[in-house]
């Protein structure tokens, strides 16, 4: 099992991938939504997407909207460099809504085994 992270910013996306692992997960990472989707077309072991909402070209919303358009049914994680909205975080499809901020460490680990064990 492996929880894909996908941020276009590579500092972001190894700091979360690390957090991740210390917690006991495997992780795979990629830079933006396309690269994700080949990853999710290669890798049958993938169980958890964590993605960045602010990226370019496919925000997290629009990624996650356009994988479930193609019955993928993962479980979603959506991190935002913001406070994340009450509609943000009511979005269909996702499992939470994340602030990247101090307390990640713990809300990461606490959202993913949620998702996983939902």
């Amino acid at each position: 099992m492996q929880i894909l992270v996908v941020d276009d910013d590579p500092l972001a996306c190894e700091m979360t991938a690390t957090l991740l692992e210390f917690h006991g997960y495997t992780t795979v990472m990629a830079n933006d939504a396309m690269e994700a989707t080949q990853l999710l077309d290669s890798l049958d072991s993938i169980a958890l997407i964590v993605s960045d909402m602010h990226m370019p070209l496919i925000n997290g919303v629009e990624f996650l909207e356009m994988l479930r358009e193609q019955d993928v049914t993962l479980p979603f994680i959506l991190l935002t460099g913001d406070s994340p909205s009450s509609t943000l975080m009511q979005t269909p499809g996702l499992n939470a809504c994340l602030q990247k901020d101090a307390e990640l460490e713990s809300t990461l680990g606490n959202a993913v085994t949620q998702a996983l064990n939902g």
